[in-house]
C-alpha cells in the first residue's frame, strides 16, 4: 500500500482516468460498429467525420495507437466509398 499522501492521490487520479478512457473507448468503438451497420450512403458519410474525429481524439490521448486510428479511418472511408 502506497505510503505518502502523493502516491494516495495518484492513485485516485489513475483510476479516474482508467475510468474516463474506457468509456471513450467504448464509446468509439460502438460508433464504429454502428457506423459499419448503416445501409445508407449518405447517412454514412455524414456520421464518417464525428467516428473520425472520435478516433483522432483517442490516439492523441493516446488511448489507441494512432496507427490503428489511421487503419481504421481507412478502413471506413472505403468501406462507405464503396457502397
Amino acid at each position: 500500500m502506497a505510503n505518502h499522501k502523493s502516491a494516495l492521490k495518484r492513485i485516485r487520479s489513475n483510476e479516474t482516468k482508467r475510468l474516463r478512457n474506457k468509456y471513450q473507448h467504448k464509446t468509439t468503438r460502438n460508433a464504429v460498429r454502428d457506423l459499419r451497420s448503416i445501409e445508407d450512403k449518405t447517412e454514412a458519410e455524414g456520421k464518417l467525420g464525428s467516428v473520425i474525429s472520435m478516433l483522432d481524439k483517442l490516439a492523441k490521448n493516446n488511448i489507441i495507437h494512432k496507427n490503428k486510428a489511421a487503419n481504421l479511418k481507412s478502413k471506413l472511408t472505403k468501406h462507405i466509398a464503396a457502397m
